[in-house]
């Protein structure tokens, strides 16, 4: 069987994802995408008329980051025009799919040589307006599936697991702590790139969303707000979140537990992978950094959104004749503390096997790109 290289990650720092605070605020989000496109090429000497494709996640393709932005992003990069580009949303696994599409099609022989990755801007799309709910106002699938808030989702798979406060606000503070380290070492600069403003000057060259200075004292005593959601309406039918978690959960009361200093902070960001075939890379000598042994895809309850990290590594595993004890580094997405925490209970994984440089709840979750950077965080710590 054909295999499927990673010759090299390449990202973005994150920048905080608020309009007019952030250090990327005001750049376009195809210019973001571009400079992280254009590097990567630029430092594996990629012959962009090559490149079959350039599949990239990302969840609000509405505006500036509509268009597929893939393709637009792409020829800003100055790619050749005969790279074609598609742009992909599964949420916040968007860039992990991106990467899976693109080993699939070099593992089944159609393509050699693929540019996966992501990109979202939050600090653009909040000034846009309020979404609306995550099913779009259909009401059949809202009986059928009811979907609440995801930090009220994880605060009932805190309880159902039998997490309280001290737990979650400990991992919290082991994100920040474990990422200040990792900072201060310099163990991101094989993958950080240096990202522009129009005019030529830097924007950003580090990681801005960093808390080093976290206690966890301090975490103790922040609020935990997603309580203040229940009674919010998800659109203009009145329908609350109160009564979506009530469908599912009937008179369950929730004990609010996350917060902003255990749950992930919303970033700014940009990231791309290049995958090859073996025969690609050994007839234009690029060396690979990583061989893709299996992907997975696993869905689950709509109603908890963020149980499925754990299922969809045992089916991997499964699938690739691997066991748990096989894997020496996991990155779990820090979406939530409760998250990451039941993944390691579920699969009995040590914590300092788990994102031993901290993760999104230090550095931010920016949707799209998320999982790109992820395996690109993987790979550094390799």
């Amino acid at each position: 069987m054909n295999e499927a290289w990673i010759i090299d990650a390449v990202r973005s720092p994150r920048a905080i994802g608020k309009p007019g605070k952030g250090a990327y605020s005001g750049i376009h989000p195809q210019r973001l995408l571009s400079q992280v496109l254009a590097a990567v090429a630029q430092r594996n000497q990629l012959d962009t008329a090559e490149i079959d494709d350039v599949i990239i996640g990302c969840i609000a393709q509405v505006g500036q980051q509509g268009n597929c932005i893939a393709r637009m992003a792409a020829l800003d990069a100055g790619y050749d025009t005969a790279a074609s580009g598609t742009t992909v949303d599964r949420f916040c696994g968007s860039s992990i799919t991106a990467m899976n599409m693109a080993a699939t099609s070099i593992i089944a022989g159609f393509e050699d040589l693929i540019i996966a990755g992501g990109v979202e801007m939050a600090s653009y799309t909040a000034t846009l307006g309020y979404p609306g709910h995550i099913d779009s106002g259909n009401l059949h699938l809202r009986e059928m599936h009811p979907m609440g808030n995801v930090g009220l989702c994880a605060d009932i798979i805190a309880m159902e697991e039998g997490f309280n406060r001290q737990d979650v606000d400990n991992f919290g503070y082991q994100s920040q702590r474990r990422t200040a380290v990792a900072m201060a070492e310099g163990r991101f600069a094989n993958s950080l790139i240096p990202i522009c403003r129009e005019d030529g000057s830097l924007a950003l060259e580090s990681e801005e969303y960093p808390r080093p200075d976290t206690t966890l004292e301090g975490l103790s005593q922040l609020t935990a707000p997603f309580g203040n959601l229940l009674d919010f309406p998800v659109d203009d039918t009145g329908t609350t979140y109160r009564m979506l978690i009530d469908k599912r959960w009937p008179g369950l009361q929730i004990d609010n537990i996350h917060h902003v200093g255990n749950s992930s902070g919303v970033v700014d960001g940009a990231a791309a992978l290049v995958l090859a075939s073996p025969a690609y890379a050994k007839a234009n000598g690029l060396k690979p950094r990583a061989r893709i042994r299996m992907t997975a895809n696993s869905g689950g309850s709509p109603s908890h959104i963020l149980n499925q990290p754990g299922p969809s590594a045992l089916k991997a595993l499964k699938r690739a004749g691997m066991t748990v004890g096989d894997i020496d580094v996991f990155e779990v997405n820090e979406a939530f503390a409760s998250v990451v925490l039941k993944f390691m209970k579920d699969l009995q994984v040590p914590h300092d096997k788990v994102n031993i440089n901290g993760g999104a709840i230090a550095m931010g979750h920016p949707g799209g790109p998320t999982g790109a950077m992820m395996i690109g965080t993987a790979l550094d710590e390799l």
